[in-house]
């Protein structure tokens, strides 16, 4: 567990004094986000968790809430900042802006991901509350009732196909898990026998992000509501850039009786890189996470024979999608391999 703990936290520090005190501060906390963490994946080898069933500990849920509590104030000290609330120079609030957004869409996204996992109350409101700041409540409802039981086929908004590039995914999944994860409480709740259209979670959804705009326009504004935008957008495009990368390509078959096989490792891209895979809690560890959704992160499994394995490190490939023929050029290949060893 240590990685995860130096991985995380490092960033955590960096940001609230970035934002405070701008300078070098903000510069560290922008290299970090956007070098060290690659370098460091090259000093650093071996694996972040062990091999058993419960990783080195039976649970990472500390660290898990210790994230998920400091996500508020990093994100409000990064909207002051890049607002002009903190009195920090023009050039220290694009570092703030930049480290703030990587940090919200690599960690706090991944960590969210990991809370609306777990089966208690308390956790998955956590995680909840962290993906309304991020102005993406819905992705609550829709990974796990859309995503996870859809991945890799078509009815899957946030599986692109091949050949689709980043920019025709992006508005697509972000409308069609929206819709999709609507569609799914909707019928639950109808199942339920629940009448009561107050409860549904989506009022909870977009209720909580018109009361997170309300309290920024309060504070300074306009300007502060469009900081305040602006992170949240930057922060939830790199969670769908997670999805376009890990699921470029992929497919379920489907048998005879119209039912997609049952999602197996070959269904998620992975990538072994240890210290970015600590940042994002071994969510690059994907293929496993799909398989058991339930296993605790430190514990995900990575195995480079049955797993399809990206030639970069998570991060690395994000940037590389965001350029299309340079992505389809490394990528488009590798899944006609992949499929071709199906046949």
């Amino acid at each position: 567990m240590v990685w995860f703990w130096i991985a995380t936290t490092i960033p955590v520090a960096l940001l609230v004094l970035a934002g405070l005190l701008g300078g070098l501060w903000a510069v560290a906390a922008l290299i970090y986000m956007t070098c060290l963490i690659h370098v460091m994946d090259q000093l650093v080898q071996g694996t972040a968790a062990k091999t058993g069933q419960d990783g080195e500990f039976p649970s990472g849920l500390t660290l898990s809430l210790v994230l998920g509590l400091a996500h508020f104030p990093v994100m409000a000290i990064g909207v002051a900042a890049v607002a002009g609330l903190t009195g920090i120079s023009l050039g220290a609030k694009i570092c703030c802006f930049l480290a703030s957004g990587l940090f919200f869409g690599q960690v706090s996204n991944a960590n969210a991901h990991e809370l609306i996992h777990k089966p208690s109350r308390f956790p998955r409101r956590l995680g909840m509350w962290v993906y309304i700041s991020l102005l993406f409540g819905h992705h609550t409802s829709a990974h796990p009732k859309v995503h996870h039981i859809w991945v890799a086929t078509d009815k899957d908004p946030n599986s692109p196909k091949e050949g689709e590039n980043f920019y025709q995914f992006w508005p697509r999944a972000w409308i069609g898990s929206f819709v999709a994860g609507w569609q799914a409480e909707t019928t639950m709740r109808a199942r339920a026998g629940e009448r009561k259209p107050l409860l549904h979670p989506y009022v909870i959804y977009l209720g909580g992000a018109a009361l997170c705009i309300a309290v920024a326009a309060s504070l300074a504004g306009l300007g502060c509501v469009v900081a305040y935008v602006a992170l949240a957008s930057y922060g939830s495009m790199q969670l769908l850039l997670s999805d376009y990368v890990q699921h470029y390509g992929l497919h379920r078959q489907i048998r005879q009786n119209g039912k997609p096989e049952p999602v197996g490792p070959q269904h998620s891209w992975n990538a072994p890189q240890l210290y970015t895979s600590a940042l994002m809690l071994n969510a690059p560890r994907h293929s496993d996470h799909h398989m058991v959704p339930t296993r605790d992160y430190p514990a995900l499994q990575l195995d480079r024979a049955t797993m399809p394995t990206l030639p970069q490190s998570l991060p690395l490939m994000a940037i590389l999608a965001l350029w299309p023929r340079m992505w389809r050029r490394v990528m488009d290949p590798k899944v006609a391999k992949l499929h071709a060893s199906r046949q």
